[in-house]
């Protein structure tokens, strides 16, 4: 069985999602904002997200970016929009999936069930290189999912690792956002604004700035390099 959030804001067609979600036995939490969606994901290990897209606070297309900036988990929009091109454009922003309201309680467990499928057999085919990368004082372990600079332990997001890790693993050499984004974002376009802020994030934790980079490194209109310092 599955932990779900639940994302919607009518508190009846919440409940009952809920109330059909857990006869089916799935763990299911609910929230009726974006931003407490994006400070439950943060925290708790879900594995499918249910994103309603009318929110009293941002736009559910808005929140599934940002959902993507610091999650892989797989979403599943529901919504009583049904425009075509909105459609194609969420399913290319990152949904795995998309509902129009109405739908019966039958086609949502089906859609569930086929996703997760997907996700855990990615999950189950997934097998991360067992070998320590080494860059300068950084330590990265895939596999362990644990790095460290200078032999202290680094406290990094599942995205901020991946996004080192990645780059690690092609030290000196410019990855274009391009590749990054589909690497390790698993998407075909987005927002640059996602990696400049990831890029933040990660140069603070490793002791630098982009004005003063030790590690990272910024070639505008080109791309990004990890390498060890001079």
């Amino acid at each position: 069985m599955a932990r779900v959030l639940v994302v919607e804001d009518d508190q009846f067609v919440r409940s009952a999602l809920i109330r059909h979600l857990t006869e089916a036995s799935h763990t299911v939490r609910s929230v009726g904002t974006a931003l407490e969606a994006l400070r439950e994901v943060a925290h708790v290990g879900f594995d499918v997200v249910i994103l309603d897209l009318g929110l009293p606070d941002l736009d559910g297309s808005e929140a599934l970016k940002m959902l993507r900036g610091i999650t892989d988990v797989p979403v599943i929009i529901a919504t009583a929009r049904d425009d075509e091109t909105e459609i194609v454009r969420l399913l290319n922003d990152g949904a795995d999936d998309y509902l129009t309201k109405p739908f019966s309680v039958e086609h949502l467990s089906a859609r569930m069930a086929a996703v997760l499928r997907r996700s855990r057999a990615t999950t189950a085919g997934a097998e991360p290189p067992s070998r320590v990368i080494r860059v300068g004082g950084l330590a990265i372990d895939p596999l362990r999912r644990q790095a460290e600079l200078d032999g202290a332990a680094l406290d990094l997001t599942r995205r901020e690792f991946d996004l080192l890790a990645f780059l690690a693993g092609r030290p000196g050499v410019v990855v274009a956002r391009r590749e990054l984004l589909a690497e390790v974002w698993q998407q075909s376009y987005g927002d640059d604004q996602t990696i400049d802020v990831h890029l933040s994030w990660l140069r603070r934790k490793l002791g630098e700035t982009a004005a003063n980079p030790r590690y990272l490194h910024t070639l505008r209109g080109v791309g990004v390099k990890l390498e060890p310092p001079l």
